[in-house]
């Protein structure tokens, strides 16, 4: 079963969600089957256009096409953190779908990580 990481942290300013995602990247390198789930403030990492430069950070949506790339085909947003910082799917990265988190989305999933 695949993995779940969940990144609720906002995408610049805490190094958790970053860290999660790196260990995402790792686990599908070696063939683990992994989704991302981004919530809470983490939705803010599916917006477009972003530029980290002016903190001295990588851009995130530059790291987030690689998911593609390591084999992250499963890229989910949660609905109400969407509703809650007023962004529609439209206004997010193409590849993420919203979904409602719940007991049901969890199951799914053999573990689910959040750093």
């Amino acid at each position: 079963m695949a993995v779940l990481m969940v990144i609720d942290r906002p995408p610049y300013g805490d190094w958790r969600g970053r860290e999660a995602l790196d260990m995402a990247f790792s686990l599908a390198a070696f063939d683990q089957p992994v989704a991302l789930l981004f919530a809470g403030a983490g939705v803010n990492w599916l917006r477009p256009g972003q530029d980290g430069s002016a903190l001295a950070q990588k851009t995130l949506g530059k790291q987030l096409q690689a998911a593609a790339i390591f084999g992250i085909e499963e890229i989910l947003v949660e609905r109400e953190a969407l509703s809650r910082y007023h962004l529609s799917q439209g206004e997010l990265l193409p590849a993420a779908e919203p979904v409602d988190l719940n007991a049901h989305l969890l199951a799914r999933f053999g573990q689910v990580v959040q750093l």
